[in-house]
């Protein structure tokens, strides 16, 4: 009976990690059941509803609700157990997108100064992070920059071996939306050309 016993429990060690461990994604890697964690989006999110203007002179315009904690209060954690960051749900839902066209943080004065990149977009397209870090990156001899605004949301990245799939940005002119599929999350880039 002992020897019954013993056997049934270790073979519970080994099955209950299988089934209850939400924040492997299934793959053993990064993110929640529902957002990211190897969920690649089968496409960029819409444009946003949300027409930023500008202050009225004089008066600062806070940032918008969604943003609570992290840089100037951001916060993407709208479920437990997701991240604080910019995320994509696994119903390709994208959390977070939607401060507006006119967002002064992603404004860029020359958009496309370097070209546009041509090496493919979405789903199909999944490169490997070579090395670099948030202010240079780079895969196939094509080079990104992460927005300065969105930098804090790229401290978990390994930048010489993240899957990386790249959208175009609906509402920013020059930025596109570098996805990491490992963690689910996604920051604002700007293409810097190839080489």
């Amino acid at each position: 009976m002992k020897k019954t016993i013993g056997i049934l429990l270790t073979s519970l060690i080994f099955l209950v990690p299988a089934f209850g461990d939400e924040k492997g994604g299934g793959r053993g890697e990064g993110g929640n059941r529902g957002a990211g964690g190897g969920h690649i989006p089968a496409h960029g999110p819409p444009p946003s509803r949300m027409e930023s203007r500008p202050a009225p002179r004089g008066e600062s315009r806070p940032a918008p609700e969604s943003r609570g904690r992290g840089p100037e209060g951001r916060s993407f954690a709208d479920r437990p157990g997701h991240p604080e960051a910019p995320h994509v749900h696994s119903n390709d839902q994208w959390i977070g997108h939607d401060s507006g066209r006119n967002d002064p943080h992603y404004h860029l004065d020359r958009p496309w100064e370097h070209g546009r990149f041509t090496g493919g977009f979405g789903r199909g397209h999944v490169f490997r992070l070579q090395g670099g870090n948030r202010d240079r990156f780079w895969f196939n001899g094509f080079y990104f920059g992460v927005a300065p605004y969105d930098y804090d949301y790229t401290s978990g990245w390994l930048w010489d071996s993240d899957p990386i799939v790249i959208y175009e940005d609906p509402d920013h002119d020059g930025w596109y939306l570098a996805y990491n599929e490992r963690l689910g999350t996604y920051v604002h880039v700007t293409y810097l050309g190839n080489h």
